[in-house]
């Protein structure tokens, strides 16, 4: 088993995929139970494997512990399901990689197709959480449950919230319930689809929400309530036609404000093959912003009009002429996952018109 460093330099490419059946055993200290689920844990790093220096410390350092070590914080575990675990990265989800998203994906998929398994649980950052799940509906599509966890305090905190989170992952990624449903996100027992769900609060442990389509269901003990069903994450593409990350199309995200001028829009529109505007209101910016964009578009850089906002639609030419433009609206998406969309859209067209199509589909 790859251990975690617990030095504050964490590594930021994902390491090599280690892999590990850990043998549960009953509540009551007995023999292992083999006839529970198995369900493969994928550990990512993140504030759920941090460590402070002290129980009462305000900082800490994000993925120090090993996946090992994080689940033995929680013997209930045992009672629910036997551990497949594998350390696939171990870092803060400040510094997420495509690389680290894309050995992710592909043991996802891997995991998909073993009749062994019965579902996959990620554990995770909250910083980028919401970005990495949406990355996974998009590329490792899976009929078997899929789950992202993280939690807002370090595993050494005073009242760590990441043992309950990660109990309750794994009661929602044995449950036939959570099949079918893309990769669910399960924070302080509410249960979000991967398309909706946002972090919307830097600190406190009730930090992410839906604000769009709201939450599909809670945990209730061990048992999935759900309220609805999630939604498909749009198309589904190749991760295999994809190719190595670090050749993937390189998109920013533009943050609007008052008096934005045109000269950061420009310098970006020299390097990266596509623009996401973080707009104001319904994805709106200065004239001199918007003009900028428009020559970034009329020199083949794809443009996507978003949302700072953090909730709402941003439809087409309800004040920007987007036809006219050459402008793709992200509709419900949020900045960060516009920019996850339109990466890998660009792996198939640049046509703004496609490109639209791809953003409109559900």
């Amino acid at each position: 088993m790859v251990q975690a460093s617990s030095s504050s330099t964490q590594p930021t490419q994902p390491v090599q995929a280690a892999e590990h059946v850990q043998t549960a055993t009953a509540s009551d200290g007995g023999a292992a139970d083999h006839g529970l689920p198995l369900i493969a844990v994928l550990a990512t790093g993140g504030t759920i494997a941090g460590v402070q220096a002290s129980a009462t410390s305000s900082s800490y350092v994000a993925g120090s512990i090993s996946v090992d070590q994080l689940l033995a914080s929680v013997p209930q575990l045992a009672g629910l399901a036997r551990l497949h675990t594998e350390q696939v990265a171990n870092v803060g989800s400040q510094n997420m990689t495509h690389a680290v998203w894309q050995a992710l994906a592909a043991r996802v998929r891997a995991l998909d197709v073993d009749p062994d398994v019965q579902g996959v649980v990620v554990t995770h950052g909250t910083d980028t959480l919401e970005e990495t799940a949406f990355f996974l509906g998009l590329t490792a599509p899976t009929r078997k449950p899929l789950v992202l966890v993280g939690a807002m305090r370090p595993a050494t905190a005073l009242s760590a919230d990441g043992p309950a989170n990660l109990f309750a992952a794994v009661a929602l990624a044995r449950h036939r319930a959570a099949r079918e449903q893309g990769p669910l996100v399960i924070m302080n027992g509410d249960i979000h689809a991967a398309r909706d769900v946002q972090k919307i609060a830097a600190s406190g442990i009730n930090a992410f929400a839906s604000p769009n389509g709201g939450r599909i269901g809670v945990m209730v003990g061990v048992e999935p309530l759900f309220h609805g069903h999630a939604q498909s994450a749009f198309d589904h593409f190749d991760l295999d036609t994809l190719g190595p990350a670090a050749q993937w199309p390189r998109v920013a995200i533009v943050y609007a404000h008052a008096d934005l001028q045109a000269d950061v829009i420009d310098a970006l529109a020299a390097i990266y093959d596509g623009l996401v505007l973080a707009g104001v209101g319904d994805g709106n910016a200065t004239d001199a912003a918007l003009e900028a964009l428009k020559r970034a578009s009329a020199a083949g850089v794809v443009v996507v009009r978003a949302s700072r906002t953090g909730s709402g639609y941003v439809g087409r030419g309800a004040e920007v002429d987007d036809s006219a433009a050459g402008f793709v609206a992200a509709g419900e998406l949020s900045a960060q996952k516009a920019r996850v969309l339109l990466m890998v859209g660009l792996t198939r067209t640049r046509d703004p018109v496609c490109l639209q199509e791809i953003f409109d589909r559900r």
